[in-house]
């Protein structure tokens, strides 16, 4: 789940944008993307509309429309973000520069959505925090499934997957947060950390809290906002890229399709009500990995094996957008 109050109903994409999208795949991603169409979807049919979720949980949809997609390239170093206030702390102290390897020099940041401890400082997550065009709480607790097992607990799982498969390639990698503070980040100084890590991606990781019969995944890319302390117009395309890199790998390395209810059948959903995205200086995206009240999603989720796979799906994303 992302920190933010319900956007909008869900729009669809046009045809055009999907043929964009699906264009966009890692080639050895391409062919799950057009069985995925072929079939209708994970249920067939048409996707049906959002439903309200539990008072926990915060509902996906998109905001804005997909931008032009940006010519591939070698990523060029990232350019230097503001300091922080004295005292900010940015990354986790396990953190460590990796050796040789195709990830070499790149610092890629992981932002394990909410914090396990977020249910017992409920006072402290509800304290409102500048997103940039406005105010919105420091974080929320995140959704869980019906048995209880949280969103916390599984977004930390995959991210120190993710983080020890990308120093494997040679990458730094930072932890926005290992469990090692009672509560939060807030989501501004989540964004801040990756700033000033100087990061060249990040993904904050979730999974989604909506109805039962609400399948699979999505990735969801910054719009274009510019106002108060947010200004995204140099990162909305890099993002897009990146997104669409890890949206296409996880269909390889998990099998699952692209969301049945957000999205438009892309697995891509723009937005402009998180602050997470809107104060990020560096490319950075949001993924979904799916729901936590769907049983059939649940059974993935709660799986050891197949959080293997998607930190994995996730890292050969990040891997082909940094290697161009």
């Amino acid at each position: 789940m992302s920190y933010d109050s319900p956007p909008p109903a869900p729009r669809r994409f046009g045809r055009s944008n999907l043929t964009v999208a699906i264009a966009a795949l890692a080639p050895t991603a391409l062919a799950g993307w057009l069985v995925w169409q072929t079939m209708g979807g994970p249920d067939g049919g048409e996707p049906p509309k959002v439903m309200p979720v539990p008072s926990q949980s915060v509902a996906r949809s998109s905001a804005a429309p997909p931008v032009s997609v940006t010519p591939r390239r070698s990523r060029p170093a990232t350019p230097s973000a503001p300091a922080s206030p004295s005292g900010t702390k940015t990354g986790h102290s396990d953190d460590k520069p990796a050796g040789t390897g195709p990830l070499a020099g790149r610092v890629v940041v992981v932002d394990p959505g909410h914090n396990p401890g977020n249910f017992q400082h409920t006072r402290e997550i509800n304290k409102l925090v500048d997103i940039g065009t406005n105010r919105k709480e420091c974080d929320t607790t995140g959704t869980s499934t019906n048995a209880g097992y949280t969103e916390a607990t599984f977004t930390l799982d995959v991210s120190r997957k993710l983080r020890a498969l990308l120093q494997r390639q040679g990458a730094t990698v930072k932890l926005v947060h290992n469990a090692d503070r009672p509560f939060g980040p807030c989501v501004d100084e989540r964004a801040r950390i990756a700033n000033e890590a100087k990061a060249d991606a990040v993904v904050s990781v979730h999974a989604d809290g909506s109805a039962v019969g609400n399948r699979g995944f999505h990735v969801i890319l910054p719009a274009l906002v510019k106002g108060g302390a947010s200004d995204t117009a140099k990162i909305v395309g890099p993002s897009r890229e990146l997104g669409e890199r890890i949206a296409g790998n996880f269909v390889r390395a998990t099998g699952s399709m692209p969301s049945n209810y957000v999205g438009g059948g892309t697995g891509l959903d723009v937005r402009k009500d998180l602050g997470g995205l809107n104060l990020t200086t560096v490319p950075k995206v949001f993924i979904e990995c799916g729901n936590m009240r769907d049983p059939k999603d649940v059974a993935l989720l709660t799986s050891e094996s197949w959080r293997q796979k998607a930190a994995q799906g996730i890292a050969d994303g990040i891997t082909g957008y940094l290697k161009g």
